[in-house]
């Protein structure tokens, strides 16, 4: 399935970096998160994880791959994309920028589950709906 991005922007922040300044690796995924966030919110609708009062998202699988650093005070954008890699899981795939240079990529998996009984469901069909309009939008 063919996808479209959501960019997020924001700025490296002092609890993001160690003590030269660098964003620690760990930061990026702030980055992924603060950025699904709004693309939860703004696109899907959502409160995100918790889509209703059973079904909720939790991460199954995580990577980053680093090229270049970011350090305190840079503005980078963070795109986003979503697929539906199964009947239970979506995959958020993110690139972030500083300029025109990408200086990370990552991806985050998701698994809808019951939270009251903590087994994985299948993904409620609003969500389907709303992610497979989202990769239509040109």
């Amino acid at each position: 399935m063919a996808s479209k991005d959501f960019v997020w922007g924001e700025t490296v922040r002092i609890y993001d970096t160690d003590t030269e300044g660098i964003a620690h690796y760990a930061g990026y995924y702030r980055f992924f998160t603060d950025a699904f966030e709004q693309f939860a919110k703004n696109r899907l609708l959502l409160d995100w994880p918790l889509v209703n009062n059973r079904v909720w998202f939790v991460v199954v699988e995580s990577y980053a791959r680093y090229y270049k650093p970011l350090r305190l005070g840079d503005r980078m954008r963070t795109h986003v994309n979503v697929e539906i890699v199964g009947k239970k899981a979506l995959a958020f795939n993110f690139r972030i920028y500083k300029n025109a240079a990408m200086v990370c990529e990552g991806k985050i998996v998701q698994v809808a589950i019951d939270r009251r009984a903590w087994k994985a469901v299948q993904l409620p069909k609003s969500i389907v709906a709303k992610v497979k309009s989202f990769n239509k939008e040109s």
